[in-house]
């Protein structure tokens, strides 16, 4: 009885002195989100801590001998083992939790925070996995019996993790791949790729697979493998802003002038263009029709994909209203060839304009040429003095 009544008393000033610190941190975090999250994650673990601990040093001190002392000592011990590793866990996860919270990804050019946040998942779900192993290891060590066996287990542990390896080398490359990606910056969580055809998000990134949201809002689960093994597009690899082409067949008379004339308009006129390349070019000229290429950019993968939809409905509309006669047509010529009439001169279209030019003609297209461009080549023989 006097076991019994001092169980129940350091039970109950346990629980009363943990909801007093409790209702202390709820208060607290009304201003703090940190103390809000620490009240509501850890307030369980940290009762079932605190409530073991005190029982079982109560019994330790004042509860005297009575039957099954040891086995319920050991149990006690077991508890604030698997109690205290959940408060651990608890702990490690507000921190996380916080950190998270601070480097949000809903902010332009994300880049370092998507990083963050990419290595901060995989460390969160190891950080779990081994507080349980730990804990797990530390509750089998409290048995002697299995204490003994520990050499013998030692001896064994070579063969066995040959057999283990063998058993799980497709998991365990899994594994090591979701390590490699979460630290080698080769992709991170929020990273806009072309997959197997397909053109998403990275949504999810675990040590075992990779979820990628498409733009449709299916999603493609791929293990991490895939992405150590396989080539795939990163449009965000060292920044969100991307470049995009939207292409338009038109006629041989067609004047191109006007028309990079509306794209400019069309750009400068919207907010979905970052203001860094706005470019017309004609690059083919076969088959009775000359295709003309736009190419634009913008902040991110979303505002190209609509500038481009964009660009393209402003120039087809552009063509219909006032270029009708440049639309695309099969020509056959039955009569017999006229001399031909005199043709006004047509205004060149200035050389140096950047709005004719990819790789030359500002400073981004320098830029650009400088990094596409090749290595100087050795002049020729016959040219040498």
């Amino acid at each position: 009885m006097t076991a019994l009544l001092i169980v129940l008393g350091s039970a109950g000033l346990a629980i009363v002195v943990v909801e007093v610190l409790h209702r202390l941190v709820v208060r607290v975090g009304r201003r703090s989100a940190l103390a809000a999250d620490l009240a509501r994650t850890a307030h369980h673990p940290f009762l079932a801590t605190v409530t073991v601990f005190a029982v079982q040093q109560s019994i330790r001190a004042g509860a005297g001998e009575f039957p099954a002392r040891g086995g319920v000592l050991h149990a006690l011990v077991i508890l604030f083992i698997a109690s205290f590793a959940w408060l651990v866990a608890a702990l490690l996860l507000v921190v996380e939790d916080a950190a998270l919270n601070r480097w949000r990804l809903d902010v332009p050019d994300n880049l370092r925070r998507r990083r963050f946040k990419t290595q901060l998942v995989i460390l969160r779900r190891v950080t779990v996995a081994a507080i349980v192993v730990i804990a797990f290891g530390v509750v089998l060590m409290t048995f002697p019996n299995i204490r003994a066996l520990g050499a013998s287990v030692l001896a064994s542990a070579g063969i066995v993790s040959v057999v283990a390896a063998l058993a799980a080398q497709s998991t365990l490359g899994n594994v090591f791949a979701g390590l490699q990606l979460a630290f080698s910056d080769a992709v991170r969580v929020d990273d806009v790729v072309v997959v197997e055809g397909e053109w998403g998000r990275i949504e999810e990134l675990t040590l075992t697979y990779v979820a990628v949201q498409i733009w449709d809002d299916r999603r493609l689960i791929l293990p991490t493998s895939y992405f150590t093994t396989k080539p795939f597009q990163n449009w965000t690899r060292t920044g969100s802003a991307v470049l995009g082409t939207a292409e338009v067949d038109v006629d041989w008379a067609t004047d191109i002038e006007p028309l990079r004339a509306e794209l400019r308009s069309t750009c400068e006129g919207s907010e979905l263009w970052d203001g860094r390349v706005c470019v017309l070019q004609v690059t083919d000229a076969v088959g009775g029709m000359v295709r003309l290429r736009a190419l634009v950019s913008a902040n991110d993968a979303g505002a190209l994909w609509d500038l481009r939809c964009l660009v393209r409905e402003r120039l087809v509309g552009f063509v219909w209203q006032h270029q009708r006669d440049s639309l695309p047509r099969v020509r056959a010529d039955v009569s017999r060839p006229q001399p031909p009439s005199p043709v006004s001169p047509v205004p060149k279209t200035d050389p140096d304009s950047p709005d004719a030019r990819v790789f030359s003609g500002g400073d981004d297209g320098d830029t650009r040429g400088l990094v596409f461009g090749g290595p100087d080549e050795p002049a020729p023989a016959s040219a040498r003095p």
